[in-house]
């Protein structure tokens, strides 16, 4: 009897100690808090604002600060708040109103009134929970949006699983956001009922996205994946103070050849997107790395669009990283778009909004990283981990241009 519990004795301690080792080694999803302040600077150009019915200057700055906090909550959890302010100025929202300025209405400069500059809020909240064996991770998030004329709430989760000792992952997706517009229209068009024109039908758009993405790793170096994505819309698609000219109507002018409004933007209620993606990392040696990506996306207004890109990280040295990239983009015009007073007045549906046309683009870009895994480098409690500045630039064969600056520091709470 002695020997018998002597055995359970020791297969109780043996229980333990491995429950205790499990837990000792199990490794953490996140160690540490992390902290991200990142910041960008937009400009751009071009001469077909959609708000002056596809003719104007499309002159715009947008300085961007953002903070992400990431947060272990135990072992397995991990909350992260993203907060960010977007403070812009713009020539084209500023002719919504083009006489609140000193100077006279004139669709290549910006009206110097209230209405071209705004600030822009965002705040989100991602929770995400990994199961024992990090094979399983589960995550759900909030968001909210406010800008001038526009407020949205958005709320989703995802869930994804490794396989094949975790060389295989497939994720799914979904996310609805709730958007409510107010419904501000042209100034010469106000009130829009005694313009004789029909007020748009809804303030309030929703949309309804879920996602499928599958990853492999097909060898030592080389990593793919596959994605597909479906989007629905429904309610308030078009914008309401962008102006259309018909071909049909009488034009008039007031100012420097600003031209009266002869409706507002018209587009279908509904709308269904699909994109279909795949990339391709490819592993050259230590210092050269080469990730690729293609994305076709068609919709239910008649876009098609391609899209390619090439990034190659080439490592210098334990520290830094160099990232020189490229992006093709091209896409097939909406079937609703129409140039400077070309639409009819018996159409259906119009816009002359140039996101919505048929062009090609080209995007170069070049960043560096710094990296510190140790966290040498301390400001208070925070150890720096990382440095990025990025410098990308952008043109349209249709004119549109932009640059854009950006940079971030991710630091580690001791």
């Amino acid at each position: 009897m002695r020997e018998f519990i002597s055995v359970l004795i020791v297969l109780f301690a043996a229980t333990v100690f491995a429950q205790d080792s499990t837990q000792t080694y199990k490794k953490r999803v996140l160690e540490r808090p992390e902290i991200d302040f990142l910041t960008s600077y937009y400009s751009q150009e071009g001469d077909n604002a959609a708000v002056s019915g596809g003719i104007g200057s499309e002159a715009l700055t947008d300085f961007t600060p953002t903070i992400v906090v990431a947060i272990p909550l135990n072992d397995d959890d991990v909350l992260t708040i993203d907060a960010g302010i977007s403070a812009y100025t713009s020539a084209s929202s500023s002719n919504v109103d083009p006489f609140d300025g000193p100077g006279e209405p004139d669709p290549f400069v910006a009206s110097s009134g209230a209405s071209g500059t705004d600030i822009y809020f965002n705040a989100s909240a991602n929770y995400s929970h990994s199961s024992d064996d990090r094979n399983n991770i589960w995550s759900a998030k909030a968001s909210f949006a406010y800008e001038f004329d526009y407020t949205s709430v958005g709320f989703g989760g995802s869930y994804s699983k490794l396989f094949n000792e975790k060389n295989t992952e497939i994720s799914i997706n979904a996310n609805v956001y709730l958007d409510s517009w107010s419904l501000i229209y042209p100034i010469e068009l106000r009130p829009i009922e005694d313009s004789g024109l029909e007020p748009l039908p809804t303030k309030n758009r929703n949309s309804y996205a879920v996602g499928l993405n599958i990853s492999q790793i097909l060898s030592k170096k080389l990593q793919g994946s596959m994605s597909i994505e479906l989007v629905q819309q429904e309610g308030l698609l078009s914008t309401p103070f962008q102006r259309i000219y018909f071909s049909d109507k009488p034009d008039f002018f007031v100012g420097n050849n600003f031209q009266i409004a002869d409706d507002v933007e018209r587009l279908p209620d509904m709308r269904f997107k699909t994109a279909l993606g795949g990339r391709l990392n490819y592993y050259i040696n230590e210092i050269f790395v080469v990730r690729t990506s293609y994305r076709y996306y068609f919709d239910d207004w008649g876009i098609n669009s391609h899209t390619a890109s090439i990034e190659v990280p080439i490592k210098l040295g334990d520290k830094f990283t160099l990232y020189p990239s490229y992006r093709y983009y091209n896409q097939t015009a909406a079937d609703y778009f129409f140039k400077n007073n070309e639409a009819l007045s018996t159409d259906e549906f119009y816009t002359s909004d140039y996101d919505l046309s048929e062009f090609s683009a080209n995007q170069y870009g070049f960043g560096i990283t710094y990296t510190d895994i140790f966290t040498k480098f301390k400001l208070w409690r925070l150890g720096l981990k990382s440095v990025d500045v990025k410098f990308d630039q952008y043109k349209r064969d249709s004119g549109l241009k932009f640059w854009l600056l950006s940079g971030g520091l991710k630091f580690v709470m001791e």
